[in-house]
Parts: C-alpha cells; structure tokens; sequence
C-alpha cells in the first residue's frame, strides 16, 4: 500500500486508507446515544429535538472520522452521502408518523357497518353512523371533476405541444402557470359568486366545477411534459406518409405517451381527492344520503372528516370517525397511485425486441 502523503489531506493521511462499512452504523449509533443524553441532560422532552441533534452529530461525527482516516477529499464525499441520508429520513419520518397515527387511531371504528351507513339521524357526540354518504358524494364529485377537467386539460396541452405559436400560446401558457398557484378557496369563491349570481342553493355539482378548476393546470402541464418526450422522428414518418397532422397525434403521438398522461391524471385526481375549502363553501355537507350531484346539499369525504372533528373537541366518537374517515381517504389516494403506477408500467414503451 502506498504511504506517499496527499498535501491536500493532510500529513500523515494514506492514499489507499479507507473506512470499514461498519463505521458509519458505528458513527450514527454514537450519535444517537449521544443526542439522547444531551436530551436528557438538558430536559428536552421532543423526541424531535433528539432526532435533529443526533442528525447533526451525525454529519459532524462522519467527517470527523472519514478525515482522519480517509483524508479531507474523501471526507466531503461522506458528509454529502450523510446530508443525503438524513434529508430522507427527515422527509419520512413524518410521513411514517402520520400513517401510523392515523391507522391506530383509526381502525378503532373502521369496519364494514361504518362503510356501508351513512350518519343519518345520529348525532355527532353519539357512537354509530357511518361514512357512505360521504364516500358516495366524494366519487361522485371528483368523477364529473375528473369527466370535465381531464379532456379540457388534455386538449390544452395538445395545442401547447403541437399547435401552440405566437401571443396566444404565451397567454395560455402564463394562465396555467397561474392557476398552477392559486388556492382551492379561490376556485370555490369564483363557484360560489356564480352561484349567488344565478340564485342557486349548495349542490355536489358546483364543487366538482371548483375541483375541476384546480385539476386542469395539473393536467396540462403533466401531458405537456409527456407529449414533448415523444420523438418528432414519429411525427415526421407520419406526415411523411401523407396522414394528416390530427390523425397522427390522434394514433401515433396520443398512444406513445398515453402511459405517463394517464399518470399525470391520475395524480391530479389523487391531488383534488382531499380539498375540502371547495366542497365546503360549495356543497355544504349532508348527513343523509344524496345520490343526486345536481340537486342538493351532498357530503364528501375531506368535508366528514373537517365536520367530525370541529365537533369531537379532542375525543368521543366523533373523533373516532374523523380518524376512521381520514384512514380511508388515505386509502383512496394510495389506491389511486398504485393503479397509475400500474398503467404507466403496462403502457411504457417496450425495449426489448
């Protein structure tokens, strides 16, 4: 092994140094013993607290050893490799927490009877009841969402990709970017004033006009971005054949990237799945059931779970059913990017012969 020193690592240091892959588990079970006694020593009680001084201790720790061991160059290599790991346990570790609180508590209601009764004539500070007229509402609502702003959005991102020129495309294209931005609570106060405008009383509808508003900019920009990965060698053997421009988006273009629109869809769907502001300015909430989106006030899900909770203060049973509702809703959404996940990868083009 060569002893010749690297002026840059420092004296002493060997070129062919290097740690075992036992040290860095050895460093991060230092600096979690250590963080917990700082906690302890010095009375903090937030296992949070504990978490971002043991991250901290970690990165110190890692470089410390890697440079006496490995040098200053290779040092900075581990710190970077160690802030990687602790951004993604910083980012999971939350996510982690939230699913496990919410299937504890949750579970504690959730059954067959709860799914398949609505609240009717049970009251909020009573046990029972059930959450189909909210997941009736929500399906049916997000469904005339998805039926109005899927196709609106699709068709706005084929005229960017392939039509698209001059000072309309630029405004089209700064109003997605808006509408990318603005809150839910717009979407639903721009419903509500046609609403008072046309004298109409709260019904499922309006919030699926409000969830469409805020589905389309998503599914513009998704399909762009799909549309624009789709090699203009096709378009071109296309047209060089004669098939006219709207045929070959229409069977070579639309096809090639139908895996990643229906991606960006279903993310959209998943995206407006839990706003409430909408549905609660818009479709008011209904403790029966109401089948009917176009007449009436009708209940969701997000809006259940906003109403049981406001209403538990902390505990009973209506408490319980908010978490029973929230686990549901998370259930809806993973389900939702499951089947996305499942239909980009059948509809991902092939690379093998």
């Amino acid at each position: 092994m060569s002893t010749a020193l690297n002026p840059r690592d420092g004296a002493g240091v060997r070129r062919g140094a290097g740690l075992p892959k036992w040290s860095l588990w050895a460093v991060a079970a230092g600096s979690i013993a250590l963080a917990v006694g700082i906690g302890l020593v010095a009375g903090l009680t937030s296992h949070v607290q504990w978490g971002l001084i043991a991250a901290l201790l970690f990165v110190l720790g890692t470089y410390a050893v890697a440079a006496r061991a490995e040098g200053r160059r290779q040092a900075k290599d581990r710190v970077a490799t160690a802030l990687v790991w602790v951004a993604f346990l910083l980012a999971v570790v939350p996510l982690v927490s939230l699913v496990w609180t919410t299937v504890s508590r949750g579970v504690k209601v959730l059954d067959g009877y709860f799914l398949s009764h609505s609240m009717g004539l049970v009251a909020d500070s009573e046990p029972g009841g059930g959450i189909y007229h909210a997941i009736l509402g929500s399906l049916e609502q997000v469904a005339l969402a998805t039926a109005i702003g899927a196709p609106i959005g699709v068709l706005t991102a084929i005229y960017l990709v392939e039509y698209g020129r001059g000072r309309l495309a630029l405004a089209v294209t700064f109003f997605v970017d808006v509408m990318t931005g603005i809150p839910s609570i717009v979407a639903g106060l721009f419903i509500l004033s046609l609403m008072l405008i046309l004298d109409l009383q709260p019904f499922g509808f309006a919030g699926s006009l409000a969830l469409a508003i805020l589905m389309m900019p998503v599914v513009v920009r998704s399909t762009e971005e799909m549309l624009k990965l789709v090699p203009n060698e096709l378009r071109e053997a296309s047209l060089a054949l004669g098939i006219p421009k709207w045929r070959t988006i229409l069977k070579v273009v639309l096809p090639t990237s139908l895996g990643g629109i229906t991606t960006g869809v279903m993310l959209a769907i998943a995206r407006i799945a839990g706003e409430t502001a909408p549905v609660l300015l818009l479709v008011f909430g209904n403790p029966f059931i109401n089948a009917n989106p176009f007449e009436g006030a009708q209940a969701s899900l997000p809006l259940y779970i906003y109403q049981q909770y406001a209403q538990s203060a902390g505990a009973g049973a209506a408490y319980d059913r908010a978490w029973a509702a929230s686990l549901t809703l998370i259930a809806f959404v993973m389900i939702l990017n499951l089947v996305a996940r499942g239909i980009a990868r059948w509809k991902a083009p092939k690379t093998g012969r």
